[in-house]
């Protein structure tokens, strides 16, 4: 196990819902609603339509199968429901019906791959789906109270969806032997891996030019997604990009916590009028809580951090937070996709509409200032995973939780409930032996319940001898609070995302976050969680500090000797 320099001092898936199938037995989703500190059993993905860009692929698909259902469409009289297939490469669709047990239609006689939506209301259906759009002289009505659909041929089914009770204007996702209902366009986004490379690997407060840095050099586009903005150094940089002819557009959450301030709302009118395109997410059919999301696309470079667009975040006036610039070309067209799916779909409202009739908080930038002890500094890395959330995120980081072998330091301004996925996977770490830290944000709204957090970690490590500790920052004179949302594991890779460890936001919320494989890297943010493990004073390693305190407890003895003598 990695010898620490540390010196110590003493102290929901819908219920009824069901999917069946003909032939092999699909792996449950099971891991996601388990309370034990067992390792999660793989589980199938869960998916849903995309809305834009290229459709997921189906490689491993061998025979048709039934992927989705849309039986409940928010416009009336239902127009619009349609039936996602996936299909294996070139598909003969005229060999197959589907059917509701009233109604059989004969699908088209044509050749389809992939993921296809077939319906009897095609020009409705274009557009609400990126997939092809099969037409149907008549399809079976998808009954908004369950509903069972078969895919047929020759008298056999080959693909059976069962649902319950629908959820208007929601898709019934296929997932391992259950359906789970999503908001239509949520998108589908695969894990994107990066090859080495290098990465600008920078902390705030300490370097709050870095972040910026990709946009001041941009001159062909900046795609800039977050939760609020409200820094006029970001705002400048945007304005100067813009002039210089790059196409700048933002995408923000449209309802953050607490409500939007007056110089947020400032803020992205002078965007605006500056002809940047300024969106928000928000509205009833929102497919996201949250629209969290903490990223920007300059060119060919990006930048994912946990930070907000604000004084207190990126203009290094408060938080702790950390943050990767990258030029791999797989992350950064990840991301791109990313952004060009969310601000495509209806629920990003343009800011000029959606702040109208609308009031804005009063609020207080932060202007504190701190010293800096860590620079941004170039690293290389081995490869990059790109991590989005609702799809694939949460699972991707247990199963890195879960492979860790040595240590896992944690730092995130809280954590969710004792038995969430991310939670479980601590405790299973350390139950194996690897040595577990958890650095959790002492901030007024936060400390009381971190506390308590901090003292059942503590208490539980205790009784079961296991290897993990707990404690709250103290952050000295070196920033304000924690906001970073971060791990490093092993010594060699790096967790960095907007991404709090709860189960709302990992699977409700858009979050972005970066996996990053490397010994440099890791070093890099180590030390910064050494640092704050410490409270800012330096680590020593157990058995020196050890021989230090006994060499001065000698000193104190024999110069007290020397006085009595004297």
């Amino acid at each position: 196990m990695r010898f620490r320099l540390l010196l110590v001092i003493a102290l929901v898936c819908c219920s009824g819902v069901t999917a069946g199938f003909v032939g092999p037995s699909p792996v449950t989703d099971s891991a996601r609603h388990s309370v034990s500190d067992a390792p999660a059993q793989p589980t199938a993905t869960t998916v849903s339509l995309p809305l834009t860009g290229a459709q997921p692929e189906d490689d491993a698909v061998t025979s048709p199968a039934i992927h989705a259902v849309y039986p409940d469409p928010v416009r009336g009289g239902d127009r619009g429901e349609f039936v996602v297939l996936a299909l294996p490469n070139g598909t003969a669709l005229g060999r197959y019906t589907i059917t509701d047990g009233d109604t059989a239609a004969p699908l088209p006689k044509r050749t389809a791959s992939g993921r296809v939506a077939v319906t009897d209301a095609p020009e409705s259906v274009r557009n609400l789906t990126g997939c092809p759009v099969v037409g149907l002289d008549d399809a079976p009505a998808l009954a908004n109270g369950g509903d069972s659909v078969r895919l047929v041929r020759n008298g056999s089914t080959v693909a059976r969806v069962r649902y319950d009770d629908t959820e208007e204007g929601e898709l019934a996702v296929v997932a391992g032997s259950s359906v789970q209902w999503r908001p239509l366009g949520a998108t589908d986004r695969p894990v994107v891996t990066g090859g080495s490379g290098e990465v600008r690997a920078f902390t705030l407060p300490d370097a709050p030019g870095a972040p910026l840095a990709p946009i001041r050099n941009a001159t062909s586009r900046v795609y800039l997604a977050g939760y609020t903005l409200s820094s006029e150094r970001v705002a400048d940089a945007l304005v100067a990009a813009h002039r210089r002819g790059a196409e700048v557009r933002v995408l923000l959450e449209g309802e953050p916590v607490g409500g939007r301030t007056r110089t947020e709302a400032t803020t992205l009118d002078r965007l605006s009028e500056a002809g940047i395109e300024v969106r928000v997410v928000a509205g009833p059919r929102a497919r996201y809580r949250y629209h969290h999301a903490k990223y920007a696309v300059a060119d060919d470079r990006a930048v994912v951090m946990t930070e907000n667009w604000k004084p207190a975040g990126t203009g290094g006036r408060s938080s702790r937070g950390w943050g990767v610039a990258t030029s791999q070309s797989r992350v950064v067209a990840g991301l791109t996709e990313t952004f060009r799916a969310d601000t495509g779909w209806r629920d990003a409202a343009a800011w000029d509409d959606f702040r109208e009739g609308r009031s804005f908080q009063r609020g207080e930038a932060a202007n504190a200032s701190y010293p800096s002890a860590f620079d941004a500094t170039t690293v290389p890395v081995e490869r990059t995973e790109l991590l989005v959330t609702p799809d694939n995120a949460q699972s991707a980081l247990v199963a890195e939780l879960d492979a860790a072998n040595d240590s896992i330091d944690v730092v995130q301004p809280t954590v969710g409930g004792w038995d969430e996925p991310l939670v479980r996977a601590l405790r299973r770490a350390a139950k194996r032996g690897v040595d577990v830290r958890l650095l959790l944000s002492s901030a007024w709204y936060a400390r009381e319940d971190n506390r308590k957090k901090v003292e059942r970690y503590n208490s539980w490590a205790d009784r079961t001898g296991s290897p993990l500790s707990a404690k709250l920052a103290e952050p000295g004179d070196r920033y304000a609070k924690i906001h970073a949302k971060g791990a490093v594991l092993d010594d060699d890779r790096v967790i960095v995302g907007s991404l709090n460890w709860n189960e709302q936001a990992a699977t409700a919320n858009r979050e972005v976050v970066l996996v990053l494989h490397g010994t440099a890297v890791a070093e890099y943010f180590g030390r910064v969680f050494e640092r704050d493990w410490g409270g800012g004073q330096p680590s020593v390693p157990l058995g020196i500090a050890a021989a230090v305190l006994g060499a001065l407890a000698v000193a104190a003895l024999a110069a007290r000797r020397v006085r009595f003598a004297s």
